[in-house]
């Protein structure tokens, strides 16, 4: 290509903003630069800002300026440095580079190395001042992923402490910059967009769809993907790309589209290189459409060429933790309305364009504005060991958008903790940093290094290696079984990503791990792993995972893992007895967890990787079945029971806590209550209810509130709740010496009999038979007068005849209809005309002729 066509094609509308951004970093060393998709931002700038971009007016006298250019992706590194490259006539690795994880083409006259913000958060860790670099540009920062908030935290603290000079600026896609620049302390920069109009076209589903819900996406929205597709493709010129959440969604899609009059091309973080080169190569020379399927790796940073339709299916995959449980995975969600935004300029980048949107306009107002930042939702261990090493513990001083949860803060601890990464007040050990070397999360670090002594550093970095990036579902459950089938595949794209990393990490290793590659056997392990591939997988996975190590339970595909979560495994297991889980993840509202990618173990192996969980506790607990309390010295692997003796005189604080717990659980139905005791309840209870202060609360609640005083002894039988209640009596007052007057157990009526008051209800019931009460014309009132007895008058054989309150108005009105009724059933009983002035009687007239 001539140097006017590479003239020509850097001619982007970032161009009219570069005086503007050159000035905005020269005056304050910070900028915000808001450049919509294809206006040139991660090409040209960085260009620019090394004084290497033709025409562009820099000095070219002067020495160029080092840019670092940070990019989220691996994918969108490597793309970015390519172009820019093309753009300068030259090959990469000349003046323009990049660095990502197990790959590096840079050389002694690069000036701009394109880097992914891990790296670049591991060069800080190695060199914070970033000798000899310039400036760093913070790409695609609208997208808040947490490498790039942790990198911009750093380097303003370098840029305070160290370097005043290094000039910092931060790219975005979207307009929404006020937080940047707020943090930086930066002046924001907007540049022009490409003027290529996208016409929107809503095309919702034909029948309702169910929600995303954990990894799972409703086959019918999928078919109806691929059927915009068709109609797309029917409709528009051009090349398709189409925006789906995961692996899983691009096949299936995939499939749906056989027979399809285009090439069907298949862009995600798994893809080969090979085929990434291939889509931002550009259109097919022999001008056959391509569908480009692509997950959220071609949202930002990447121009495809010849694309003019995009079709959005509307969804996103972002991380979710579980804390408490120890389980991370990603989760499926709508996507954001400025993801949307940003899916949709890709069909206008080079020409007007349209936009297919697999949902509802009505629906679209209802989506989050923005993706959640990536600190919020995520795993936070790597980060917590990012600033342990920073000397940042716990996050403390760092600058950052949105601060870090500090339940998610806390759970990161506590893992450093555990795996010896920091030391007690949160500050990284020697182990630690060389963890943070490793470019892991702590607990894949933790495995490699003490695998690397226990298994040997090859065996060790090839079971790391497969847990850093998920290996295909395919290739199946067992890890075991997956290591084999990566060993015997050179080619596939994933086994050659594996191989990288697994020689990435034998680098890496610290020389004293690293020497013992003489441990390492044949292909299947080496000898320290007991059972070769499947007991060194095991061992690594349960290092890195010790929380999830499994036990059986009974004959079911069930297992306990110590962290105490269930978990189901459908296969790849055989049944064995001890597994470990190297993913797992919840869907929401599923009983139980689901492991993904196991490995078989035994309880040895158990005992060693989560020896921190092992302890041996004195278990004491009541059996309500048996109403004693039973003792047992267990030993546990977290939640996992390994064994346990009997204690025959166990220790009595722990007995009195057993049974504070029994009776705050069972309530004081475990206690026995005798009917004494239950009346005087009944009868304290009607009298805090009526009269307050200072009688009691005896209810449940209240007397648990305060088992600890009078719960003694080692037996709930033995507890004496007639003197219990007794003392709860307001004695203080005065006022239990009345509790006969105002709550009368008894009530002697004009027969002379002694009547229990019933106290269950909410009115005291006097039930007696109404031959007992003639000439009484009042009951009493109790209470202090407040509360009238509820007299249930009975028939001579006991069974309810009426209700009354007012015993005056029965005998007047209600008494006739009683008598009438009952007087031929009860001949022997006396039923009188006025039976206020008759004589009570508790018995009946003797029978004639005795």
């Amino acid at each position: 290509m001539t140097a006017a066509a590479r003239e020509r094609a850097l001619d982007l509308p970032v161009r009219e903003a570069l005086p503007r951004l050159r000035d905005a970093l020269d005056r304050a060393g910070t900028a915000v630069l808001c450049a919509p998709p294809g206006s040139g931002k991660t090409t040209l700038v960085p260009l620019e800002l090394a004084g290497l971009a033709p025409g562009a007016g820099e000095d070219r006298t002067r020495r160029p300026r080092r840019v670092l250019v940070a990019e989220p992706r691996r994918i969108a590194a490597r793309a970015a440095a390519r172009r820019m490259a093309w753009l300068l006539g030259e090959d990469v690795g000349d003046r323009v580079g990049f660095t990502v994880r197990g790959e590096r083409r840079v050389g002694p006259g690069t000036c701009v190395e394109v880097v992914t913000t891990g790296v670049l958060l591991q060069r800080l860790q190695r060199d914070q001042e970033l000798a000899g670099v310039d400036v760093v540009m913070l790409d695609e920062c609208h997208e808040r992923h947490l490498d790039a908030d942790t990198a911009a935290a750093f380097l303003l603290d370098v840029r305070h402490t160290l370097r005043p000079e290094l000039r910092l600026l931060a790219a975005s896609a979207t307009t929404d910059a006020e937080g940047w620049a707020r943090l930086l302390d930066a002046p924001v920069v907007e540049a022009p967009g490409v003027a290529h109009p996208v016409e929107t076209v809503w095309a919702p589903p034909p029948t309702p769809v169910a929600p995303p819900h954990g990894l799972r996406v409703d086959r019918a929205l999928l078919a109806h993907v691929a059927a915009v597709v068709r109609r797309a493709l029917a409709e528009r010129e051009g090349d398709l790309l189409c925006f789906l959440p995961g692996v899983g969604e691009i096949a299936r899609v995939a499939a749906a589209l056989e027979g399809a009059d285009a090439d069907v091309l298949q862009v995600h973080g798994r893809a080969r290189a090979e085929t990434q080169d291939a889509v931002l190569a550009g259109p097919d020379p022999h001008g056959r459409r391509r569908i480009v399927l692509a997950t959220a790796v071609a949202e930002s940073s990447l121009t495809v060429p010849g694309v003019r339709i995009v079709v959005d299916a509307g969804l996103a995959r972002e991380p979710r933790t579980d804390h408490a449980r120890g389980l991370s995975a990603l989760t499926t969600v709508w996507a954001s309305r400025a993801a949307a935004r940003q899916r949709a300029g890709r069909a206008g980048r080079e020409a007007p364009g349209t936009a297919y949107r697999c949902w509802a306009q009505g629906e679209d107002g209802r989506r989050p504005r923005f993706p959640q930042p990536e600190i919020a939702v995520a795993d936070l261990g790597a980060f917590a060991l990012q600033a342990a090493c920073w000397g940042a513990p716990g996050a403390e001083g760092l600058a950052l958008l949105d601060p870090p949860p500090a339940g998610a803060m806390a759970a990161a601890g506590a893992v450093l903790t555990a795996v010896g990464a920091v030391d007690g007040v949160g500050r990284a050990t020697a182990r630690g940093e060389a963890m943070a070397r490793l470019g892991l999360h702590p607990r894949l670090a933790r495995a490699l290094l003490d695998g690397a002594r226990l298994v040997g550093p090859r065996a060790a970095a090839e079971v790391v290696a497969l847990l850093s990036e998920e290996p295909p579902r395919e290739l199946g459950q067992d890890l075991g079984d997956v290591l084999r089938a990566v060993r015997r595949s050179p080619r596939e794209a994933y086994a050659a990503r594996w191989r990288r990393e697994v020689d990435r990490l034998r680098r890496a290793l610290p020389k004293d791990a690293a020497s013992q590659d003489g441990v390492d056997g044949g292909v299947d392990g080496g000898p320290d792993a007991p059972g070769g591939v499947d007991g060194a997988a095991g061992l690594v996975v349960a290092l890195a995972h010790p929380e999830r190590v499994a036990r059986r339970q009974g004959g079911t595909g069930a297992y306990l893992m110590a962290s105490g979560t269930r978990a189901e495994v459908t296969s790849g297991h055989g049944g064995a007895p001890w597994l470990a889980v190297a993913v797992a993840d919840r869907p929401a509202g599923a009983p139980a967890a689901r492991a993904r990618l196991v490995a078989v173990i035994d309880e040895e192996t158990a005992r060693v990787a989560a020896a921190a969980l092992l302890r041996e506790d004195e278990e004491v607990a009541y059996d309500a079945g048996r109403g004693v309390v039973t003792a047992q010295r267990v030993t546990r692997l977290g939640a996992i029971a390994l064994g346990g003796e009997t204690v025959r005189h166990p220790d009595p604080e722990q007995v009195r806590r057993a049974l504070l717990e029994a009776v705050r659980r069972g309530g004081t139905d475990l206690l026995r209550w005798p009917e004494q005791a239950r009346s005087l309840r009944r009868r304290m209870a009607f009298l805090h209810r009526t009269l307050g202060e200072p009688w009691p609360d005896v209810g449940d609640d209240a007397l648990l509130a305060h088992a600890a005083t009078w719960l003694t002894g080692d037996r709930l039988d033995a507890v004496d709740t007639l003197a219990l209640l007794r003392g709860l009596l307001p004695w203080s007052s005065g006022a239990a010496a009345r509790l006969e007057e105002l709550a009368p157990e008894r009530v002697e009526v004009p027969s002379g009999s002694r009547v229990r008051v019933d106290y269950t209800g909410d009115q005291p019931v006097l039930a007696v038979k109404l031959q007992e009460l003639f000439g009484w014309t009042q009951a009493p009132r109790l209470a202090d007068g407040r509360v009238p007895l509820l007299v249930h008058l009975l028939s001579p054989a006991g069974r309810p005849a009426a209700v009354t309150a007012d015993l005056a108005s029965f005998w007047a009105e209600g008494y006739r209809a009683v008598r009438a009724e009952l007087r031929g059933r009860y001949p022997r009983h006396p039923w009188p005309d006025d039976p206020t002035t008759a004589v009570p009687t508790r018995r009946a007239a003797p029978r004639r002729g005795r």
